[in-house]
């Protein structure tokens, strides 16, 4: 029985032996196989490392968009919030714009009634005052009011502040039409030549008699022809606001004047204006 095992053994043995044992042509195979992996596992990882390349610069790629992104999100954000600030400012402006015409338009609308009123009062004055335009007596419109002058020698002796008979006869022609223009102011402005003043008593200079001359006037159309002296102003010009430069007898003459000032009350449009 040993025997056997024996022998059995030693074919086992003897069979491993021929096992391990390879031919060239099968031992050449398996190291071109060897050689063969190996270049395949030397290219896998130069593979794996191109990929881990890639992979890096994608991720930074990535991450450089996700910062573009944010950038150009808030960017947007910032701009949306600009179109909407300016939106509400461009229709702000464009309700305040629309506003302001509506004013300008009514601003306008109240000048034109000005001007008409103030062309109507100088017609109807220049007709009731016709028989004194060769006396030194003119009606005309300046800066939207009515200018009546009146030539010192058409109301006053020379020197005096004391109306002539003539002169209340222009006043009281003027005075009919005026009280049936209740809607006008009247101011009332003495003027003077450069000429000093001598001799006149209580009339110390140009300044005296300039404002002597308006309150006279101002007083005969207020207390005997019952204009409304609410209406009324009376200033004194003295010689400082002359018609002509000149220092000719005729110069002198137009500077020396009542000049009665008509403007319709503009109380529409002073409370346009102060809106």
């Amino acid at each position: 029985m040993k025997f056997k095992y024996y022998l059995l053994a030693a074919m086992f043995v003897a069979t491993l032996h021929s096992c391990v044992v390879l031919s060239p042509k099968k031992y050449k195979s398996l190291v071109a196989e060897r050689d063969s992996l190996s270049n395949r596992t030397t290219s896998l990882e130069a593979q794996l490392s191109s990929l881990q390349a890639d992979t890096m610069h994608l991720h930074r790629q990535l991450a450089e968009l996700q910062g573009t992104y944010t950038t150009l999100s808030s960017n947007y954000n910032k701009l949306n919030d600009n179109y909407s600030n300016s939106s509400s400012k461009v229709s702000q402006l464009s309700s305040d714009l629309q506003k302001r015409e509506k004013r300008l338009r009514e601003v306008e609308d109240a000048l034109k009634k000005r001007d008409a009123a103030t062309n109507a009062l100088r017609d109807k004055l220049q007709q009731a005052l016709l028989g004194f335009q060769q006396s030194g007596l003119t009606v005309d419109i300046r800066n939207g009011k009515v200018y009546v002058s009146l030539a010192d020698k058409l109301l006053f002796p020379s020197g005096s502040i004391i109306i002539d008979e003539h002169g209340k006869l222009a006043l009281q022609q003027l005075a009919e039409v005026l009280n049936k223009e209740q809607d006008i102011n009247i101011a009332v402005e003495g003027h003077t030549d450069n000429k000093k003043v001598k001799n006149l008593g209580q009339i110390k200079d140009n300044w005296d008699l300039s404002v002597l001359r308006a309150t006279s006037v101002s007083r005969y159309l207020t207390e005997v022809q019952k204009i409304d002296p609410h209406r009324l102003t009376a200033t004194g010009k003295s010689e400082y606001q002359p018609i002509d430069p000149g220092t000719a007898p005729d110069a002198l003459a137009k500077n020396r004047r009542i000049e009665i000032v008509l403007s319709p009350k503009l109380d529409e449009l002073y409370n346009l204006i102060k809106q």
